[in-house]
């Protein structure tokens, strides 16, 4: 075993170290998608998959899979729950025994998590991206509205620009103005939420990824780890497939009654567009599909909302001064990943009783 916060790493480099060195030890079979660009010191950059299952048990039917990272920065929460997993003998044994493969894939947006940032390299929020490219494009004019507040010409923002965001939030609540900067948009590439205008490496490689292993699978669930939104260490469990309410029971008769959806509006989350998991029905299409985001609480949603426009921010002003660079740097980074034994441990635990209970129900 390793102990909990052990699990957890200070950086991308030390996380796919462990991830891959604990992978290995288990006799996991493991695949690295190599990124097209160094890391932030220079390493290589790479969505790591690694699939636990014996071989001397044949092709499995029911396939669970636990993703990290697919907003960069949100890596170091998904990593740890990772690494932690491949070092647990009980829960990998019960995966075994369930006939369940479990394959996790470590960092799906590798950029971003090496150079704390949520977005690729291409700027994409990668949750945003998985769209249909041929049609035209979600439109979401309430963030149009609001851009140019967002994104302000000078770090801190001054009075004036928060005063005129605080103005918007009395006018329309607090709600909506999550709901229009989040929900994604495809109209301000240099944009908080931006959805891209084609699929991004990231987006083309998990495909390519569940067309491998998920081909054949008669049952899929799938665990995302997320980070920032909720209270501080608590794990939202938020429905993660199509508006179905067959599959939505099944969610719930697994992760139980609490599990929270987009649509209906119980979810911290708002309706959110170009969601990842949508891929699994195209790419998978024969599979009977149930999945969560594992959403974990970091700190209240304005403080979130103002670290995520000054990451923006920075990266359109590279000639901030290295105090301030630094200054926002940590302020995103404490936005999405609490250093603290504790937190921690709230988010191992609560996981592994996620993983536990989805393998459950996939053998059922």
């Amino acid at each position: 075993m390793i102990g909990m916060a052990d699990a957890f790493s200070a950086s991308y480099r030390a996380a796919r170290v462990k991830f891959l060195e604990a992978a290995a030890t288990a006799g996991l079979r493991i695949a690295s998608h190599t990124h097209p660009l160094p890391g932030v010191e220079g390493e290589t950059l790479a969505l790591d998959t690694a699939l636990d299952w014996p071989a001397s048990k044949g092709r499995a039917q029911r396939l669970l899979i636990v993703s990290s990272a697919c907003h960069g920065i949100e890596g170091y929460c998904g990593s740890g729950v990772q690494v932690f997993a491949l070092h647990d003998a009980e829960w990998r044994a019960a995966a075994h025994e369930a006939g369940v493969a479990v394959l996790y894939l470590h960092a799906l947006n590798p950029h971003g998590f090496s150079f704390g940032r949520r977005v690729t390299h291409e700027n994409v929020d990668l949750n945003r991206n998985f769209q249909d490219f041929s049609r035209p494009l979600p439109a979401n004019p309430d963030y149009a509205a609001l851009h140019p507040l967002l994104l302000p010409a000078h770090w801190p923002p001054d009075a004036e620009n928060q005063a005129a965001i605080d103005g918007w939030i009395a006018t329309h609540g607090l709600g909506a103005f999550q709901a229009a900067v989040s929900r994604g948009q495809h109209q301000f590439p240099d944009g908080l939420f931006f959805g891209g205008t084609a699929p991004t490496w990231s987006n083309r490689t998990v495909r390519s990824v569940l067309r491998e292993h998920g081909a054949g699978m008669a049952r899929i669930a799938w665990i995302d780890l997320h980070t920032g939104l909720g209270p501080s260490g608590v794990g939202e469990r938020i429905f993660a497939c199509r508006d179905d309410a067959a599959a939505l029971a099944r969610a719930r008769a697994w992760w139980g009654s609490g599990v929270t959806s987009i649509y209906d509006g119980s979810s911290t989350s708002a309706f959110l567009t170009g969601l990842m998991w949508g891929s699994v029905y195209e790419e998978c299409p024969q599979a009977e599909y149930t999945g969560i985001a594992l959403e974990y609480g970091t700190e209240p949603v304005p403080e979130v909302m103002t670290a995520l426009r000054g990451d923006h921010w920075l990266h359109l002003h590279p000639e901030a001064s290295p105090e301030l660079a630094r200054a926002i740097r940590a302020r995103t980074r404490a936005a999405f990943y609490t250093e603290t034994d504790i937190w921690k441990g709230q988010i191992v635990s609560q996981a592994r009783q996620a993983m536990f209970e989805a393998v459950r129900g996939l053998a059922d």
